[in-house]
């Protein structure tokens, strides 16, 4: 409007610092992410030129050998028992680790206050078998199972049951804190409180966390299938190996087809339950 003064409010010295802060921050970081990689680089005798210009060639020799032949599509049945072999195994791993993990995590999570001491044994162990990545499971237990799909099981079961433990008390200390003060504060039990406030407000994010996991291990399952030497994984490695291309090629396809078929399955259940 004529005659009003539009002069730009003076920005505060605290909010001028901040920003200064974070700009020098933001520095710091990247110079030592670009001094890590480059160390990194020279230690390793990386070259990045190199590795981009091979990109293209990769790619152009997979289009050329991984492309399905007749002899490949004539292996089909055997690769799909083995396909469904891998998914039914990657859901038994999940539901087991899933109702241990549960049971686990009512007993750490600070909601229930069950005990500070037994709380803090719980994360401890869900944090040692959730940062044993599940190959290193596998070759541990190779030793002791041999090559099996019992291995397998086991390998997917702790490392999935670490996970699980810990979204399952961070999923329960965030969305049950209101409703378990309220349960309390007219009497509930532990079982009332479980029952009636922790599992039917956690149950949306719990069962996310499921298909998220049965996601992720029909994933795993193909490179612990490798090391013993069962489902899927099993199947590429041997047509690998034997430079059957084409029939490893549509092993790979298949494995995208489920994970993507999985995907699908599971986000329509998200949304069904949120």
């Amino acid at each position: 409007m004529p005659g009003v003064s539009m002069e730009k409010a003076p920005i505060p010295e605290n909010q001028t610092s901040v920003f200064v802060v974070r700009k020098r921050t933001f520095t710091l970081v990247f110079l030592g992410v670009s001094a890590v990689f480059a160390i990194s680089s020279v230690v390793t005798d990386y070259n990045v030129i190199d590795g981009f210009v091979a990109i293209p060639r990769a790619v152009s020799w997979i289009a050329e050998n991984f492309v399905p032949d007749k002899k490949a599509w004539s292996r089909f049945p055997n690769i799909l028992e083995k396909l469904i072999e891998t998914a039914l195994l990657s859901v038994a791993v999940t539901v087991c680790a899933a109702v241990c993990a549960l049971f686990s995590a009512l007993l750490g999570t600070k909601t229930t206050k069950i005990n500070p001491w037994i709380g803090r044994g719980v994360r401890i162990v869900a944090a040692f078998f959730r940062n044993v990545p599940d190959v290193v499971w596998a070759i541990l237990l190779l030793f002791s199972f041999g090559q099996n799909i019992l291995t397998g099981f086991f390998a997917l079961f702790f490392y999935t049951f670490g996970v699980l433990t810990r979204t399952f008390i961070e999923t329960i200390d965030e969305v049950s804190a209101n409703c378990v003060e309220a349960l309390r504060a007219t009497g509930a039990n532990l079982l009332q409180t479980v029952f009636q406030g922790i599992l039917p407000s956690s149950a949306p994010e719990i069962v996310s966390w499921i298909l998220y996991m049965i996601e992720t291990n029909i994933r795993n399952s193909t490179l612990i299938g490798v090391l013993t030497a069962t489902g899927i994984g099993y199947m590429f490695d041997l047509y690998y190996k034997r430079m059957d291309y084409g029939s490893a090629g549509l092993v790979v396809i298949s494995i995208v087809a489920l994970v993507i078929l999985i995907e699908t399955i599971s986000n329509q259940i998200r949304k069904a339950i949120m």
